[in-house]
């Protein structure tokens, strides 16, 4: 993982409040994310996640675009405000994807066991992330389907 970058955490917990599962926290709950969080930045054409590695966190896009790859084929494209490697918060599998950054960018990252010390209180977190990973399930079935 690439060196951690400074990032004043009151405009930490104000990014973060911009991330679609994020949005119905209060300030406070933000604030306390935010310290939680570690922000990495990464430049353009960067591997963040590669297929078949160990996932062990979930990542937060505050500044910048990542594609979501399986080989050389284009699954999703993401930007400010989404995440990716919410899967691994879940189970013990494997990366099931490339994620390259496609402009510079600046990611929270959010270990496994730190997500979930803060999300054990913050039920609604993990029902967001759940209908997060159901929509990209129906999308994924439907570009299969094509």
């Amino acid at each position: 993982m690439p060196e951690s970058v400074s990032f004043p955490k009151t405009e930490l917990a104000k990014q973060l409040g911009k991330i679609s599962i994020l949005g119905a926290l209060s300030q406070s709950q933000l604030r306390q994310l935010a310290n939680w969080a570690e922000v990495v930045a990464f430049d353009k054409g960067e591997t963040v996640v590669k297929r078949g590695d160990h996932g062990d966190g979930v990542y937060l896009i505050l500044e910048g675009a990542a594609e979501v790859r399986r080989g050389n084929r284009k699954i999703a494209r993401l930007g400010e405000g989404q995440i990716f490697g919410e899967m691994s918060l879940f189970d013990e599998e494997p990366r099931s994807a490339d994620v390259v950054t496609v402009a510079p960018s600046r990611l929270a990252v959010l270990q496994k066991w730190e997500f979930w010390g803060f999300a054990a209180g913050q039920p609604g977190v993990v029902l967001n992330i759940l209908a997060e990973m159901s929509r990209r399930l129906r999308a994924a079935d439907e570009a299969l389907a094509e």
